[in-house]
């Protein structure tokens, strides 16, 4: 567990330093959208494609691997918007508490850290989880945020939205590439190569200090709008379901495709399971808030499981490991 707890610790500790900075002001609020633009469309694609190239393609179309973790994608948002809605949460707000319980921090935090633990190995499967999330979870989530008095018309132009925003996504499109360049054994020319490897030598760092920085943001405006302490129901039972049920969701349905016969490597199996133990996206806050949802709501359970993941996801590697 100690030498586990020494491999996380500088990952998570670089989210506090981002957090420290956003919360004590000495990173104004209005810079923390250039640093996650730097990330989405510059840094984080280029470490996609590094990864995405020096992945087998065979890992990278593995159909019982995407099978397995979309599945329990579905399971997580159904079960999550069923026990979620109440008189005061309605589609749109159970919705985003759906996708911030089932869509994992994989781009900005699990693929470094996890190849940082697991080897380079653990890319492929993580790549996959990320398009999963990016493409079926995110959308179907937005989709059901347009339930609330809306036909279902609404819920259809609301998906069309959703994947038009994952079209203009620079992550998938550099997963695809990175893909078609392992398939045909191709690389960039080396000074245009040199330049994608420092962009992704940045990436994790800077994703990091982002994160904590968008926390501390999406914290601080969301306690401008409240008017009344939040319950504690409201929020603390997603997070939970975030760290420990999607993570044993993964776990036995991947065991159960194993003895049922499905060609799934018990590698792939070990990774989407730690994918899962990640704490919630924190991009899940924009969309909350582009979309009307309750971002204080989800910026407490992303901040608590971003929180709670140190000693969480470490105890989940312990294990799986």
């Amino acid at each position: 567990m100690l030498d586990v707890l020494l491999i996380t610790f500088p990952f998570f500790a670089l989210v506090l330093c981002g957090y420290v900075a956003a919360r004590r002001r000495m990173l104004p609020f209005e810079a923390i959208s250039g640093l996650n633009s730097f990330v989405l469309y510059f840094a984080l694609p280029c470490m996609l494609y590094r990864f995405g190239a020096s992945t087998p393609i065979a890992q990278l179309l593995d159909g019982s691997a995407i099978a397995v973790y979309l599945v329990c994608a579905l399971v997580l948002v159904a079960f999550v918007v069923a026990v979620s809605m109440n008189r005061r949460i309605g589609w749109n707000d159970a919705a985003f508490g759906a996708l911030v319980a089932a869509f994992p921090n994989t781009g900005f935090m699990g693929v470094p850290l996890l190849v940082a633990l697991l080897g380079a190995g653990a890319a492929g499967p993580a790549i996959l989880t990320i398009l999963v999330d990016l493409l079926v979870t995110t959308s179907l989530c937005v989709a059901l945020s347009r339930l609330d008095g809306a036909d279902q018309h609404g819920a259809s132009r609301a998906a069309s939205n959703a994947l038009r925003g994952v079209a203009l996504n620079p992550m998938p499109w550099a997963i695809v590439l990175g893909g078609i360049s392992s398939a045909l054994q191709m690389q960039p020319l080396k000074p245009v190569m040199q330049t994608i490897g420092l962009l992704a030598d940045s990436a994790s760092p800077v994703a990091l200090f982002t994160i904590g920085a968008v926390l501390a943001r999406s914290q601080a405006m969301a306690a401008q709008r409240e008017q009344a302490p939040m319950p504690l129901r409201d929020f603390v039972p997603v997070a939970l379901i975030k760290l420990v049920v999607h993570p044993l969701l993964v776990l036995m349905v991947g065991a159960a495709a194993i003895y049922l016969g499905l060609p799934l490597a018990k590698f792939a199996l070990t990774v989407m399971v730690l994918v899962a133990a990640l704490p919630s996206a924190s991009n899940v806050s924009l969309l909350a808030e582009r979309f009307g949802a309750d971002t204080g709501r989800i910026a407490r359970i992303i901040l608590l499981t971003t929180a709670a993941a140190f000693l969480t996801f470490s105890g989940a590697v312990a294990l799986m490991r």
